[in-house]
């Protein structure tokens, strides 16, 4: 189970529902009204915590393929290099890589013992301080044990100091005073410097020494190939033309032996995943938020529509570091010039799930540390966005804002085959054009969506969602902390922050008092939302389709999958 967020672009990757409540359309409370909203809140309570057919191991059938969809071609798969913390490598690599903490659907975490047969954390003379028992027979596929050089590269690796390691987050690492060798090669004492609540989520992914021990090695070794595993399964190819990762059992595994034969992951566009399925190609999806695609798997024969609520979020990310949204006030107006109810209602039409716009950036709405931060500037409010434009001394000329005799002009940067970001776009450019910012609707190619476009900060406006964790707070140091060079901003696409949030998040990164953690994170949460780093659009449950007979697997929720266990049923 990690700490950190991943980001996700499309197809797959921003499925969420709406309400369907039994009754026509003129049955149905409105979105925004408050008959609607508690309707709606009532429902996420209901939501299951993860459907997987859950099936015992002994009751799984041994052998069989399956064939699962990746929403885009990467070529980093480092996960925790800051161009591989994307859904795809993590989806490719849980079958592959170490987790040394697992997640269940309740979001509690305990150790992996196919890696860790024992952790313990202590408090001794004020520091915190973690050892890990790692199982003396976890090994890497070139035949090395994993021992706590693995642990101490890592923690080098990531925890800030080196600025050469382009990493996605430092969170946790930073903390870390040391991480040495314990009794034996197989245990890890890990001292803290700075008290750490979600210790439970590092070293997931782990990766080797051997790939971790330089900037160059961890930047580079993993682009277009994965050249070490230690996991129920080994790579056995990955074809660049055909856009497919085939990974098959591994028979070195130490752990239960995995029940399928082999796993295929093909990258494919929204489209043509759900023709894939739809044709048998596929053994299961994760469905968009597009009705007709629900639509047509429910269609398929011997489907199972599997849903769960999940710690996902769809948002429109905002570049304050774009010269043309530098100003917070111009952000601010921004904001206020777009109504997320109505792209909400947009996106989550006709699929069976509560309709709720998301007012947090931190906690889903099914969290129980989930307020509403976002005041006045959560409220969609074009007359104020003017006032605010105009202030700012971008007047208006004709039906557009000019300022010094520049236009204001926002990309909104959309992966081209996803036409559910196209809608939002469009949307966005149809609110925005009535307060005078003319917004233009740019396709890109999906592959190329987060190399060269959002990581290094080429847009103005950009959709796409994060898929969390049991560690929500982990989003404020990777996320939302202000850059320490260049290069160095981890998944701060906007490269904007405060002094004071950045307080805010280490204060809350050390709390080891859960509720107080909680409260810290809502009051960073109401500088981010006066800030205008992300718009919140809605919470992203896990709607999955597959064939029947799939067992243990599907809308997992909280909950990290057991890769040894996913098979078909007797």
């Amino acid at each position: 189970m990690k700490v950190g967020y991943k980001a996700a672009a499309g197809a797959a990757l921003l499925a969420m529902a709406l309400t369907a409540c039994g009754g026509g359309a003129a049955d149905k409370p409105k979105p925004g009204s408050s008959e609607g909203a508690k309707q709606a809140q009532e429902q996420a309570a209901q939501l299951p915590a993860s459907t997987i057919n859950a099936v015992a191991y002994e009751q799984v059938a041994d052998g069989g393929t399956a064939t699962f969809a990746l929403s885009q071609w990467v070529e980093q798969w480092n996960y925790n290099q800051v161009n591989g913390t994307h859904d795809t490598p993590d989806t490719v690599i849980e079958p592959l890589m170490p987790l040394v903490g697992i997640a269940n659907d309740k979001a509690e975490v305990v150790n992996n013992p196919d890696y860790v047969t024992e952790w313990k954390m202590e408090l001794a003379d004020g520091k915190q301080v973690v050892t890990y028992k790692i199982n003396e027979k976890a090994k890497w596929s070139d035949g090395t044990p994993i021992t706590y050089k693995d642990f101490a590269a890592q923690w080098k690796a990531l925890n800030g100091k080196d600025k050469k390691y382009l990493v996605s987050s430092t969170d946790g690492y930073d903390r870390v005073a040391s991480v040495e060798k314990g009794a034996t090669d197989q245990e890890v004492v890990v001292t803290f410097e700075k008290n750490y609540p979600d210790w439970k989520g590092m070293f997931s992914p782990l990766y080797p020494a051997s790939t971790n021990d330089k900037p160059e090695t961890f930047n580079k070794d993993w682009i277009n190939k994965i050249p070490v595993t230690a996991g129920p399964f080994k790579l056995e190819k990955m074809d660049q033309t055909t856009k497919t990762v085939t990974v098959v059992r591994d028979d070195k595994w130490w752990g239960k032996k995995a029940k399928l034969d082999k796993v295929i992951f093909r990258a494919l566009d929204s489209d043509a995943t759900i023709n894939a399925f739809a044709n048998g190609e596929l053994t299961g999806m994760q469905i968009n938020p597009i009705a007709a695609d629900l639509q047509r798997a429910k269609g398929v024969a011997d489907v199972d529509i599997r849903k769960a609520a999940a710690p996902n979020w769809r948002h429109i990310t905002v570049n304050g570091s774009a010269e043309v949204l530098k100003d917070k006030s111009v952000r601010q107006a921004i904001q206020l010039g777009i109504n997320r109810e109505t792209i909400a209602a947009s996106d989550l039409k006709d699929l069976d799930w509560p309709i709720q716009t998301l007012n947090n950036h931190l906690y889903m709405n099914t969290h129980k540390g989930y307020v509403d931060n976002s005041g006045e500037l959560g409220k969609y409010n074009p007359e104020k966005a003017k006032q605010l434009l105009d202030a700012a001394g971008w007047k208006l000329e004709g039906e557009t804002r000019k300022k010094d005799g520049k236009e204001m002009d926002l990309r909104f940067v959309i992966p081209a085959a996803y036409p559910l970001a196209k809608q939002e776009g469009e949307l966005v450019q149809a609110m925005l054009k009535e307060v005078g910012v003319k917004v233009t609707v740019t396709p890109v190619p999906d592959d190329k969506f987060f190399d060269d476009y959002i990581t290094p900060g080429n847009f103005e406006l950009v959709p796409f969602s994060w898929l969390g964790t049991p560690f929500p707070n982990g989003a404020l140091p990777q996320i939302y902390k202000q850059p320490t060079g260049p290069d160095n901003f981890g998944s701060n696409f906007p490269r904007t922050g405060t002094p004071e949030l950045d307080a805010l998040g280490e204060q809350a990164a050390g709390e080891m008092d859960p509720q107080k953690a909680i409260e810290l994170g809502n009051q960073a949460d109401k500088l981010i939302w006066d800030l205008v780093h992300t718009i919140p659009l809605y919470q992203r449950p896990d709607i999955f389709a597959s064939k029947k007979n799939l067992a243990n697997f599907g809308a997992f929720g909280y909950a990290d999958k057991d890769w040894a266990s996913v098979g078909f049923t007797k």
